[in-house]
């Protein structure tokens, strides 16, 4: 039976169930002990892990980290989505709207990359943001240049990171998240020349 692998992400629950306390509501004096057999003793034993499955754990952790800075940037759009003001308004908004959506299907895949490869993703928002070590640059003031080239240099900085992790997809053959690695690119880096355009007439 093939074993999900946990990785040390802040957030993420690695302790063995059979180490962790018991229920409030579980009786000890109903509890059953289990005595394994020499051969699931044999089967259980921990193997040392291979330098393939350390690779694949560190692509893993970089998708894991790319997924959190993903989700940064739908927050961040859909936020200036709301706050945004100014005579452009109306096609600001539609075009966050658009972004916000899109980066929510890219958080959907790159989680999705991440558990084909038989590991988990974090389970609560502490866990997420603590997976990637460099901070997203923040929107600090409510005008709405500010947030627009805020919001494109993070799209920069989101294609550089993915064309990064896509050289490891390449090294790890995983064809799949290659291509949508290099769509998420494609994505970013024509959202940034779209801000440029808007933003060289402010």
């Amino acid at each position: 039976m093939e074993t999900i692998t946990y990785l040390e992400t802040p957030g993420v629950i690695t302790t063995p169930i059979n180490e962790m306390e018991p229920s409030p509501w579980e009786s000890s004096t109903t509890k059953q002990e289990f005595e394994p057999t020499d051969d699931i003793k044999e089967d259980t034993k921990p193997t040392p892990k291979s330098k393939k499955e350390d690779t694949i754990a560190a692509f893993a952790q970089k998708l894991i980290s790319l997924s959190s800075c993903i989700h940064s940037l739908q927050t961040q759009s859909h936020l200036i989505h709301f706050n945004y003001e100014g005579e452009d308004f109306l096609a600001v908004h539609k075009f966050l709207k658009k972004e916000y959506e899109l980066h929510q299907e890219q958080f959907d895949r790159v989680g999705e990359y991440v558990r084909s490869l038989n590991y988990l993703m974090p389970m609560c928002e502490k866990g997420l943001t603590g997976a990637h070590k460099k901070n997203i640059t923040h929107v600090t003031k409510y005008e709405g240049f500010h947030m627009l080239v805020v919001y494109r240099k993070n799209l920069e900085y989101l294609g550089e990171y993915s064309k990064e992790i896509r050289k490891a997809a390449m090294k790890n053959n995983s064809p799949d998240i290659e291509n949508y690695l290099a769509e998420i690119v494609d994505n970013c880096f024509k959202s940034v020349w779209m801000l440029n355009a808007t933003l060289r007439d402010v």
